[in-house]
């Protein structure tokens, strides 16, 4: 199940980017110049109706394939097997960590004519 989620992953990944780049080519239908003068194809509510180009269609095509591979990610999401731990933080409960022994104190000076000595600890 690995091996598919990650296919379907990858192929998700890459539809989103193309869709993202297909979008970006296209321009609004009332982009033109004349749309800002008041040019007869904004008279319409959404612009002129005429027939979809090629990036309309591949981008339709592609929001298609991405609706898809989201329901696929969701159906093998949902039919993962469950571990026992309910969170990360139930997961994590269960491991130990080795203690660390504690570095080597250094000897304190023993030097007659310190004034340490007279310090209340």
């Amino acid at each position: 199940m690995g091996i598919v989620f990650s296919v379907v992953l990858s192929v998700h990944v890459l539809v989103g980017i193309a869709v993202i780049v297909l979008v970006l080519l296209q321009h609004g239908k009332g982009a033109d110049m004349g749309a800002a003068f008041g040019g007869g194809a904004s008279g319409s509510l959404f612009g002129s109706s005429g027939s979809a180009n090629f990036l309309s269609r591949a981008t339709g095509a592609l929001a298609a394939v991405f609706f898809c591979t989201s329901l696929g990610l969701s159906y093998i999401a949902s039919n993962q097997p469950r571990s026992g731990a309910s969170s990360v933080i139930d997961a994590a409960k269960g491991v130990t960590v080795p203690a660390v022994p504690a570095a080597p104190q250094a000897p304190e000076a023993q030097n007659p004519d310190s004034k340490a000595a007279d310090i209340p600890k």
